[in-house]
């Protein structure tokens, strides 16, 4: 379970990077739509785990590797941003996530049952 100031951190964390990608992420994935849809704080503030949704690319993992290349531009930027709100400024490690992707394709499968099942109702 974690903290308080973990929740607290990665809320910090997850507001400000969601903005610093706004702001500087054209530059470095292009047209991609990135958002945070997740971040994870170790108990010791050292480490916190982004977890990305990737939109409008076809090789999500690309963008992912993108990022990671420009972690320390990335970094310097959120630094900028919340240095006041917290004491340490964890290291950075980048996720995809893939849970809304899984979603759609449930929805997909379920919509097609429905619709077999319909299908052989009505025959």
């Amino acid at each position: 379970m974690e903290s308080k100031r973990q929740m607290q951190t990665a809320e910090v964390l997850k507001r400000h990077f969601g903005v610093v990608l706004q702001n500087e992420g054209s530059y470095i994935y292009g047209d991609a739509f990135v958002t945070v849809t997740q971040v994870k704080v170790t108990p010791d503030i050292s480490e916190a785990k982004i977890y990305l949704s990737v939109y409008n690319v076809n090789d999500k993992e690309a963008v992912i590797t993108r990022i990671r290349q420009n972690t320390s531009l990335l970094k310097r930027n959120l630094v900028h941003r919340i240095r006041k709100h917290v004491r340490r400024i964890p290291s950075l490690s980048f996720y995809n996530d893939d849970t809304l992707d899984e979603m759609y394709n449930l929805n997909r499968v379920f919509d097609n049952l429905n619709k077999n099942y319909s299908k052989s109702e009505e025959e």
